[in-house]
């Protein structure tokens, strides 16, 4: 009984909590070729599948954005670290625009 009210307590303290989805380990960086060339943009894509379009299709984010994707609560968030800290890191790193990469492949 202890166990499954202390799960009840953790999922009601995150309820309280925004999640920021690039503060969680499904948060993933992918490349993104870009039409017709040697080019690719940066992405982010959750691996546990919780990006999904109206018709059930993976959304994918635009890396210079992902700061702002979250939501009131997801099962599946497992934090990186703190997120205030993580997030004003993040912030200050990510680039103001979307920028295409050269592909060395």
């Amino acid at each position: 009984m202890a166990d499954s009210e202390s799960i009840v307590a953790v999922k009601q303290k995150h309820s309280s909590l925004k999640v920021y989805c690039a503060n969680c380990q499904h948060c993933k960086l992918v490349k993104s070729k870009k039409d017709g060339g040697n080019q690719y943009y940066l992405r982010v894509r959750c691996t546990a599948g919780k990006w999904k379009k109206k018709l059930g299709e993976e959304k994918i984010y635009k890396y210079f954005t992902v700061a702002r994707r979250s939501l009131p609560y997801c099962d599946a968030y497992e934090p990186m670290g703190d997120p205030q800290e993580f997030m004003k890191e993040l912030k200050k790193s990510l680039p103001v625009r979307d920028e295409a990469y050269p592909d060395k492949n």
